[in-house]
């Protein structure tokens, strides 16, 4: 099967499609080409045009669906963000299932590579700058296990840059993605008592799952490559963010909000391990100069619409 490159109308191949965020983007990618669906998981609600293959990406039959289709762009939304599963399932799923798509993205000559990565890279940090750029050290898994795979999987999309450069290769780095997706974020904001930090009230940027589809719809354009730092509205403080939810708050202590979140976590009580904590402590903020300039994206949702589309199921 040959494979248009990139700019002409192939399919386009999505992994984790069944996701929350990886249906959005179908249901808007389907209207304008062939949308090839690659999840373990069932997709029954799927638009009738949309073709969904059942296969793990770590297995061979992912090679016959590149085989078997004109495929001339990849979005890899197929990162396993399971807090509970063990190093070595995050490692098989998120890393060496990712080489494995590499791997037939080259073979294939596939045009356009799009991979969702994280702002989480980088890292909260006491010492970060106010806003950091698509050159900053990624630093986000010195204390927090789960983001070192994103890390090695966003450095393998950046190798693959460099080695291919026949594929327009694409990294987009969101801040915290808000909506009806189930990701910590989303959860932590969800909580009917949201607890703080005492002494702790960092500004935070947050984005709407609306806006980093659009980010990805731009992304597919032909000619757009790099790393794009995506961020949603003006950023503000933790506290702000909280009232335009109305809901009430309880700060605690650092090491006191520390010790009970272990303790939850040892007795699975909780979804949130320790580690999450920085993340209401510190401040990671990005620049997105780069998306605005290149891209053209700007974010649509407000910030009010942003935070309070936690409470959405849509």
């Amino acid at each position: 099967m040959l494979h248009p490159p990139a700019g002409e109308e192939g399919a386009i191949l999505i992994t984790g499609i069944c996701g929350r965020l990886g249906k959005r983007l179908a249901r808007v990618l389907h209207r304008q080409r062939l949308v090839i669906g690659v999840d373990r998981r069932a997709f029954p609600d799927k638009p009738k045009d949309v073709i969904h293959q059942q296969v793990d990406i770590r297995r061979k039959k992912l090679k016959d669906v590149f085989r078997a289709h004109a495929i001339s762009a990849v979005v890899h939304l197929g990162i396993m963000h399971n807090p509970r599963a063990s190093s070595g399932e995050h490692h098989a799923w998120n890393v060496a299932g990712f080489a494995k798509l590499l791997e037939y993205v080259a073979h294939f000559r596939i045009g356009k590579l799009i991979v969702l990565s994280s702002a989480n890279v980088y890292g909260p940090q006491p010492e970060n700058p106010q806003f950091l750029s698509e050159e900053a050290p990624l630093l986000g898994g010195a204390n927090f296990g789960e983001i070192r795979d994103l890390i090695e999987v966003d450095m393998l999309a950046q190798s693959f840059f460099w080695k291919h450069p026949e594929t327009d290769t694409v990294i987009l780095r969101p801040v915290h993605i808000l909506g009806s997706v189930r990701n910590a974020p989303s959860n932590f904001l969800r909580l009917p008592t949201i607890p703080t930090l005492l002494g702790y009230d960092p500004m935070v940027q947050v984005i709407h799952e609306r806006d980093v589809v659009e980010a990805i719809r731009l992304a597919v354009r032909p000619g757009v490559r790099g790393v794009f730092n995506i961020a949603g509205p003006d950023p503000l403080p933790l506290s702000r963010i909280i009232k335009l939810l109305d809901r009430p708050s309880i700060p605690v202590p650092y090491s006191v909000g520390r010790s009970v979140l272990k303790r939850l976590w040892s007795l699975r009580l909780t979804n949130f391990p320790a580690p999450e904590l920085d993340h209401i402590r510190h401040v990671c903020m990005v620049d997105d100069r780069r998306a605005r300039e290149i891209l053209g994206f700007r974010a649509k949702q407000s910030i009010a619409d942003t935070v309070r589309a936690v409470d959405s199921d849509r």
